[in-house]
């Protein structure tokens, strides 16, 4: 059977007609293929652009809820006490946790704005960021003015009068630049006589002036303040092509530190003219011939301020090659006042404190021995540690981390009060509940077993009790020695960096950079721009008038200098 045949214009103009009738109908069916592929494409980027704005609202809601809790955790540190371990830790962690959840949401906002960008309807999710500080004022400035157009972009006229201008500031980094100063001392000979007169040599910090004030102090601080080994900084001055060798450097820094012993003495003697002393010391690898040794860095600290005092603070630095008792007895040979420290007796022993006409009086550190409680009462270092073997936390050391941050927190209220007032408020508020723990601690110790691990805290502190009650009958005692472990906070994390010393006298040169350095961050005045000025000047002051060099005067005398300028 055969199909029906086509029918088929008879004449060339009506099959030309049906030929054109089908290309419309052909295109007809393209352009709404098209524009259903059209349509899929816009559906798909607007929600490939509503998943990308999701995603970084999800992001900033993220960082913003990691920002709210270490605010919170922040806050409640400074409610119940700096000197929380756990909270330390917690805090480190989070603000590592944060960093890293800011970076990710404005990588999704980057993303949102690009996906937005392919669509007309969906509106790009911005981030709500805090409010930028202004810049310094005394940041220098460039302005860079981009030309101006020269005719109107809408008519093209060329009458064009300035009504203001808009202002991007920008913060930029200039690689630092050296610059060599070619001093010249001109000669001239007397015709009359035929000798030659010429200009003394000014004083540069180090012989020959090889090394200027400025990049000296550069040098001192970064390895004594910013722990930053002179390889290291060898190898950033390569980078700036200034041939400056390891043992250079070592040489300028041996010049560096021998300049400063008088500033390092005068501080020394203010230190230890104090009332009261803050002293730890922490551990610190020193080579020797075919090994290391553990040797220790030793401060003093004084600082009035939580009692309202005003004499400046300061801090002292001293190494020695091992812990034994000699060492710091030999620091504190001529002090008679209050020391703050934890319970070494190698400080002054009894036999020592007979032969001074006025010994030593301790005072213990409540932030040590809270610590020894804590340490059982810590739930989540007992989960962990697998030689406790699942043992549940102590209920009496966990009271006594109670009693502890009830009287911390009576401290808190009083600090920066004058003494006076201070010995009143305690003698109201934290004797009755002093009182009230040694006789808790008594009657606890007599239940307890020998294995019980709470012995060791309580003995602790009842075999040295009256030290730790030295607060309730002097105002000007604190109740912890923090400001010592702080002083030596910056040596226990450069020792990643550094390693060990490399000598006794290179620990020794270390003491010394440390003590002029904290005592400028003690004193709030910034320790480079510090060194620099002393390097320029101490050679031209006389001995009576050192003093003037001394941070706390110095910040001063730059004050007031300001402010006459103004």
């Amino acid at each position: 059977m055969t199909s029906k045949p086509v029918d088929l214009p008879a004449d060339l103009a009506s099959a030309y007609l049906a030929l054109l009738s089908e290309r419309e109908m052909l295109q007809a069916e393209r352009d709404v293929v098209v524009a259903e592929r059209d349509t899929v494409v816009a559906e798909r980027d607007i929600a490939v652009a509503q998943a990308a704005n999701a995603q970084a609202m999800l992001s900033d809601s993220e960082a913003l809820i990691a920002k709210l809790e270490l605010a919170i955790e922040k806050l409640r540190r400074e409610l119940r006490g700096k000197r929380s371990e756990r909270t330390a830790r917690l805090l480190d962690q989070m603000e590592l946790q944060l960093e890293e959840l800011v970076m990710a949401a404005t990588e999704d906002e980057v993303a949102a704005q690009a996906a937005a960008a392919k669509t007309a309807s969906v509106r790009s999710f911005t981030r709500k960021r805090p409010v930028r500080k202004p810049w310094p004022e005394d940041v220098e400035r460039k302005r860079v003015v981009i030309d101006p157009p020269g005719t109107c972009a809408c008519c093209g006229g060329s009458r064009l009068s300035k009504l203001g201008e808009d202002v991007t500031e920008t913060l930029e980094e200039i690689p630092r630049r050296f610059i060599v100063i070619e001093t010249v001392r001109e000669k001239f000979s007397c015709r009359d006589c035929e000798k030659i007169s010429q200009a003394p040599a000014p004083f540069h910090a180090t012989p020959r002036g090889f090394i200027g004030p400025h990049l000296l102090a550069t040098i001192l601080f970064d390895k004594f303040g910013m722990h930053s080994p002179l390889n290291r900084q060898s190898t950033r001055f390569k980078c700036d092509n200034i041939a400056l060798s390891t043992s250079t450097l070592a040489d300028q820094v041996g010049y560096g530190t021998a300049a400063l012993l008088p500033m390092f003495d005068l501080i020394e003697a203010h230190v230890f003219a104090a009332e009261r002393l803050f002293g730890d010391d922490t551990t610190i690898p020193i080579q020797a011939k075919d090994k290391c040794t553990t040797g220790r860095i030793w401060t003093y600290v004084c600082d009035d301020r939580p009692y309202g005092g005003t004499a400046p603070p300061a801090a002292i630095y001293y190494a020695s090659s091992d812990r034994r008792g000699e060492h710091p007895q030999k620091h504190l040979a001529g002090y008679g006042g209050i020391l703050q420290s934890d319970c070494y007796n190698g400080f002054e022993p009894i036999a020592v404190a007979a032969t001074k006409e006025v010994p030593i009086t301790f005072a213990f550190c409540h932030a040590h021995a809270r610590r020894k409680f804590f340490e059982l009462a810590d739930i989540q270092k007992s989960a962990r540690d697998r030689k406790r073997k699942g043992k549940p936390i102590s209920p009496i050391a966990l009271e006594a981390v109670k009693r502890f941050d009830a009287l911390f927190e009576i401290e808190r209220q009083i600090n920066g009060l004058g003494a006076a007032e201070r010995l009143a408020a305690r003698q109201q508020k934290s004797k009755p509940l002093f009182d009230d723990m040694h006789a808790w601690l008594k009657r606890e110790r007599a239940t307890l077993s020998k294995s019980s691990e709470v012995i060791e805290p309580i003995d602790y502190m009842l075999k040295r009790w009256d030290g730790f009650a030295g607060f309730l009958e002097d105002g000007r005692i604190c109740l912890t020695n923090n400001a010592a472990e702080r002083a030596l906070r910056g040596i226990a994390l450069g020792r990643r960096n550094w390693t060990f010393a490399g000598s006794q006298r290179g620990a020794d040169r270390a003491a010394i950079m440390l003590s002029v350095i904290t005592t400028c961050r003690l004193n709030d005045v910034d320790p480079k721009a510090w060194l620099a000025d002393v390097f320029a000047r101490i050679a031209d002051l006389p001995v009576s008038r050192l003093h003037e060099l001394l941070p706390w005067q110095w910040k001063a005398h730059k004050g007031a200098a300001i402010a006459a300028a103004a």
